[in-house]
């Protein structure tokens, strides 16, 4: 499987989504079985977030971990805005931690910007990486103007990653972003990478090349959109599925290799970005 180096690490490229988990009781043991069926196929990321479900999610990622060894996990978790201040991350981190039946992230990344300055954000980012209880910090949903502000500042490199949303149909960081990550050896963590199950109207499922391509490798259709999304270097991808069929797919995924002229006919049907676009977010 194709590997990312995140955080001083080497894990897998393809790894566990949590979004929309948690929240329909009815799913809590098919989605913790699938969490666990993840991780005995070979994934090693879990993300996470205290937004997802307001902390139902976080819960459900520790009822999944119970009983398996926590080093081979590299658990990532995220601080809203609103709490992303001197005052209220500690606290928030801690809440995370207790959900989760840990006592250290590996990764805590700024979901998205805030009122807090971004300077007091890094520096309380970095004390409760000092105290151990989060292992490494990054962001998240960060454009380019964002990511040079926060290079500007005194720790603001010592970010790890930044999570934007990217897949087949919105490819606006490819123009810019993924660029200056590169430039900067800041790998992406890509949310969303199926596209939601074509949930935003991009039709990438039933788009006929990636249904050929499909065909010509005997595999899914979003198998092939995860080998597109990790096509190249430090790109780390996080799709969510509570099936357990589709979570050993979508890690399948990792050892699929497009070739260039599967590459130049995907991009015939979704052309790279030739300037700079608005920073796609949901």
């Amino acid at each position: 499987m194709k590997t990312v180096t995140l955080a001083g690490q080497t894990v897998p490229a393809i790894g566990i989504g949590t979004w929309h988990m948690g929240d329909d009781p009815r799913q809590r043991s098919a989605e913790i079985a699938t969490i666990q069926a993840g991780l005995a196929a070979g994934a090693r990321v879990i993300d996470t977030a205290e937004m997802y479900g307001s902390g139902r999610a976080e819960t459900l990622v520790g009822e999944a971990l119970q009983g398996i060894d926590r080093q081979g996990v590299f658990l990532i978790s995220k601080v809203l805005p609103e709490n992303a201040s001197r005052a209220r991350m500690r606290a928030s981190v801690e809440a995370s931690l207790s959900r989760l039946g840990t006592d250290y992230l590996d990764l805590y990344l700024y979901h998205w910007r805030g009122r807090v300055p971004l300077a007091e954000t890094v520096t309380e980012l970095q004390h409760l990486q000092a105290d151990g209880i989060i292992r490494a910090w990054g962001v998240s949903n960060f454009d380019v103007s964002d990511l040079d502000e926060l290079w500007a500042l005194p720790q603001g490199a010592n970010a790890q990653a930044n999570e934007d949303l990217y897949h087949l149909g919105s490819r606006g960081v490819d123009y810019a972003v993924l660029p200056w990550q590169r430039q900067h050896h800041l790998p992406l963590i890509a949310y969303s990478p199926v596209a939601q199950g074509d949930a935003w109207g991009q039709h990438l499922t039933t788009n006929p090349v990636v249904q050929q391509l499909a065909d010509k490798y005997q595999v899914s259709v979003y198998q092939i959109l995860l080998a597109w999304v990790i096509r190249q270097p430090q790109v780390l991808a996080i799709p969510q599925t509570s099936s357990v069929a589709h979570m050993r797919q979508n890690l399948a995924a990792g050892e699929l290799t497009l070739s260039p002229a599967d590459l130049d006919a995907l991009d015939q049907q979704y052309p790279a970005p030739t300037h700079k676009q608005p920073l796609d977010v949901i």
